[in-house]
C-alpha cells in the first residue's frame, strides 16, 4: 500500500472514530460528572450533553458517518528523520493525494476557501492542507494530522506574558482564554499550551501539544504538575459540557515548551473540542512510497 493510500485510510478512519485515548477521556468525563456533580442543574445538563456525544460517536462508528459536521482543516505535522532518503517532494505529494482521496471517498464537508479576506471562494475539495516539517533523529518519517474544526480554532489565542510571571501567570492566562471561549468551542475541550520561543513558535507548539496521547503527561515533572494545575483551574470555572455548567470543562491539558528570550514568555492556547480527531502514519525506510 502506498503512503498516499495509508494517509487516505487513516483520515477516513479519523473522521468517524476517535482514538482510544480520546474516547476514554470522554467516558471519564461522563463518569466524573455523574459522581461529582451532585445533581445540580448545570451538572444534569452537562450529563445530557455527554450522553449525546457518546451516542453520536456510537452512530458515527456504526454507520461510518462523520462525528461532526465540521470535518475541519487538514493540519499536518511531518517529522522527517535526518537519515531518511525519501524526498520532501514525494512526502508532500503523498500528503496532498491522501488528503484529497479521503475527501472524495468519505463524507468530508468542503470547508476551505482559497483566500481569507475578499472572495473567499471555496476550493471544493478541502485543499490545500497546512503542513509543518520538522527534522528529527533516525530514518522514519512520521506524519500526524489534526482534523481541526473551527468552532474551537476560533477560540485559540496567543499572549505575551511578563517573563517573571511564573506558573501563576500561565494558569491565570489559560483560565482567562477558556473563560472567554465559554461554550463556543463545544466543551468538554482538549487544551494544548505552547510556551516559549516566539509568538509564532508558541502557537505551533500549542498545536503539537494536541497530538500527544492524552493519557501521557509531560516528561518533565514541573511541566506535568503545571498541566495538572491548569486542568484543575479550568474545571473550577464551571463552564461544563456544552457550556451548560458542571464540574468537567476540559478533558486534558498538554504543554509543549522550548527556550525563549530573557525578555519574554510567549504563551499560546490551542483549544480543541471533544472531537479530537487525529491520524498518524509512520513511513519506514524502504517501504513503498
Amino acid at each position: 500500500m502506498s503512503l498516499a493510500e495509508r494517509i487516505r485510510d487513516a483520515l477516513m478512519h479519523a473522521v468517524v472514530e476517535l482514538d482510544e485515548d480520546v474516547l476514554g477521556r470522554i467516558e471519564w468525563a461522563r463518569k466524573s460528572e455523574a459522581e461529582l456533580g451532585g445533581g445540580a442543574v448545570g451538572s444534569t445538563a452537562s450529563l445530557a450533553v455527554l450522553d449525546a456525544i457518546l451516542e453520536n460517536l456510537r452512530i458515527a462508528k456504526e454507520k461510518r458517518l462523520p462525528m461532526c459536521q465540521d470535518t475541519g482543516l487538514f493540519l499536518v505535522f511531518v517529522d522527517v528523520g535526518r537519515e531518511s532518503t525519501l524526498p520532501l517532494s514525494t512526502i508532500e505529494e503523498a500528503i496532498h493525494s491522501g488528503c484529497l482521496r479521503a475527501v472524495e471517498q468519505a463524507y468530508y464537508r468542503r470547508s476551505v476557501v482559497s483566500e481569507p479576506v475578499f472572495e473567499r471562494k471555496n476550493t471544493t475539495n478541502n485543499m490545500p492542507p497546512a503542513i509543518y516539517y520538522n527534522l528529527v533523529d533516525g530514518s522514519d518519517v512520521t506524519i500526524q494530522i489534526l482534523l481541526k474544526g473551527f468552532g474551537s480554532e476560533n477560540c485559540c489565542s496567543v499572549r505575551m506574558l511578563n517573563p517573571t510571571g511564573g506558573p501563576e501567570a500561565v494558569i491565570k492566562a489559560v483560565g482567562e482564554i477558556v473563560t472567554l471561549a465559554g461554550g463556543k468551542p463545544c466543551p468538554p475541550i482538549f487544551i494544548g499550551v505552547g510556551l516559549g520561543g516566539t509568538m509564532d513558535r508558541a502557537a505551533y507548539l500549542s498545536k503539537r501539544a494536541l497530538l500527544r496521547d492524552v493519557r501521557i503527561g509531560h516528561r518533565d515533572p514541573q511541566y506535568r504538575k503545571l498541566e495538572e494545575d491548569i486542568l484543575s483551574h479550568v474545571q473550577s470555572l464551571g463552564i461544563g459540557s456544552g457550556g451548560l455548567g458542571g464540574v468537567i470543562t476540559a478533558l486534558s491539558v498538554a504543554i509543549e515548551a522550548e527556550p525563549t528570550h530573557i525578555a519574554g514568555m510567549p504563551l499560546a492556547v490551542s483549544i480543541n473540542c471533544w472531537a479530537d480527531r487525529k491520524a498518524k502514519v509512520v513511513y519506514k525506510e524502504g517501504e513503498d512510497a
